[in-house]
């Protein structure tokens, strides 16, 4: 796992793995092994649906707490279905992620905004 910057919280990483992400539905995958090559890299923490199912496989990369100082937010990166992938988003993890580390062209092919859905009642 990479270093924790000093004096801080390293990037953390959120898997979906709920109805679309992480299951059948998503072929060609090793949920299992994608998760676990992640966890080489950082924190990972399994989330249930992230809402955002046409997206699926979807990973969340948090910053650190070195990113965040930076000004650095979430990075979203959606149908993350290869193993390519999965080692782009860990090799940026390693080198610090959102906010510490350029985040390498070819993941701009993955990254995405969610969208925030309005609350009942709310314009």
């Amino acid at each position: 796992m990479s270093a924790t910057p000093a004096g801080g919280v390293p990037c953390r990483v959120v898997v979906c793995r709920d109805c679309c992400c992480g299951t059948a539905k998503v072929t060609g995958v090793d949920h299992t092994a994608q998760t676990e090559r992640l966890r080489e890299a950082a924190p990972v923490r399994v989330s249930e649906c992230l809402d955002v199912c046409d997206q699926a496989n979807v990973i969340v990369v948090q910053p650190s707490a070195a990113g965040r100082a930076a000004g650095a937010r979430p990075v979203w990166f959606g149908l993350v279905n290869d193993p390519a992938a999965t080692e782009d988003i860990v090799t940026w993890v390693r080198a610090g992620g959102p906010g510490v580390a350029p985040r390498p062209d070819i993941l701009d092919l993955y990254a995405f905004s969610p969208l925030v859905k309005r609350r009942a009642g709310t314009s």
